[in-house]
């Protein structure tokens, strides 16, 4: 998409605008400025680590702007007496337009590239930099033959070609982020995480970033999940009350955030035993798995008493398991801390906490006593 607005640029410059060079410049380097803005934009909203959950914004802006720039195309200030700086005050938002769709693109292709050397083996990541490189060829390739096609077989304009750019991008990203819901899961979670609290984190380089690992959290509010999983680098496989995980309409979403159902073996033994084979099985694939051993929400704000079932997770797949500290989420509005009123989530909006992890510890020093003692101490220090 890219490779496509900046190989026709000059042509629109020459077509809407002016055949003088010193407009392709201007058009040429407001493009470029929008990329460095997205690099920039993407470093603040990701903060120290790889964040996927800007993807959807990337893809959003780049079709919106892309739009935009078809509409605000049509009536184009500009004379042969016009100066550069004429042209840009009478035309500010086809050229704003412009730097934000770039901008978009920089958003959704720096946490991608990321991902890919993050993921990639080290032995092997050279080539599949490599490959990368070698498939945006062939892509900026493809590219310049659809807008030889569109331009000279179909015979668009270059405003229609870039308006089609714009909505085959909307197709593509549906379709992208429909195969890929860890992307649109990040969104949800970033945007929950970002918009309504103010999270600090501590410790989080305890989190293995390779290999298998359980994290174990206090249960403070109907967001804890959320806010782990977007403290984590990693992706993370949570264990879920069953009857919460089947919700209508969440259960869609946790289905796509692969969660694991589970409950009492009182209630059901076969869904009690799937889930610690699921969990087992995304163990030994590598995952990260997140309980909260407690076993339900606290009403009084206060540590209840750690159930067993970690140490035989531990037991069956001896993996490090990484304490960890919701401080601050007491007395939100997902917390049960009281009735919920519209007075309330205003003072809470926006309200600080803190996620902290601990060192990790082995799988043969583990009990339930020993990780209730360690969590009490993150959350009350």
């Amino acid at each position: 998409m890219g490779a496509t607005y900046l190989t026709q640029l000059p042509h629109f410059a020459k077509t809407l605008i002016n055949d003088d060079p010193q407009y392709v410049t201007m058009l040429l380097t407001i493009f470029s400025v929008g990329i460095a803005l997205g690099a920039i934009i993407c470093e603040k909203l990701s903060g120290d680590k790889i964040e996927l959950g800007i993807l959807p914004l990337g893809a959003l802006g780049m079709s919106v702007f892309g739009f935009d720039l078809y509409f605000s195309s049509q009536n184009i200030i500009t004379s042969n007496s016009m100066t550069v700086v004429d042209f840009t005050l009478n035309n500010y938002r086809l050229l704003l337009d412009l730097m934000l769709l770039s901008a978009s693109g920089s958003i959704f292709v720096v946490p991608l590239n990321a991902l890919i050397q993050q993921r990639s083996e080290k032995e092997h990541r050279a080539q599949v930099i490599a490959g990368n490189n070698v498939l945006n060829a062939l892509f900026m390739v493809g590219s310049a033959l659809f807008s030889i096609v569109m331009l000279t077989v179909v015979h668009l304009s270059v405003l229609e070609l870039f308006l089609s750019i714009a909505l085959l991008n909307v197709i593509v990203s549906i379709y992208v982020f429909s195969q890929v819901q860890e992307f649109l899961i990040r969104f949800i979670v970033w945007i929950i995480s970002r918009v309504l609290y103010r999270v600090k984190s501590t410790g989080l380089d305890n989190i293995p970033e390779t290999g298998p690992a359980v994290l174990v959290c206090n249960h403070v509010s109907f967001v804890d999940a959320i806010l782990v999983g977007a403290a984590s680098r990693r992706p993370v496989r949570f264990v879920m009350d069953k009857n919460i995980a089947n919700l209508p309409v969440m259960k869609y979403f946790f289905k796509w955030a692969k969660t694991i159902p589970i409950c009492s073996p009182k209630v059901s033994t076969e869904i009690y035993k799937q889930a610690f084979d699921q969990i087992d099985k995304e163990l030994s694939s590598g995952e990260i798995i997140c309980i909260f051993p407690e076993g339900k929400i606290t009403r009084t704000g206060e540590l209840n008493e750690f159930k067993r079932g970690i140490e035989h997770i531990v037991k069956r797949n001896p993996v490090p398991v990484v304490p960890m500290g919701l401080k601050g989420v007491w007395g939100s509005v997902f917390s049960r801390s009281g009735r919920f009123t519209i007075m309330r989530a205003i003072k809470r909006f926006r309200s600080e906490l803190e996620v902290v992890a601990s060192t990790p510890i082995p799988a043969e020093q583990i009990s339930a006593e020993k990780l209730e003692k360690v969590v009490y101490q993150l959350i009350n220090n």
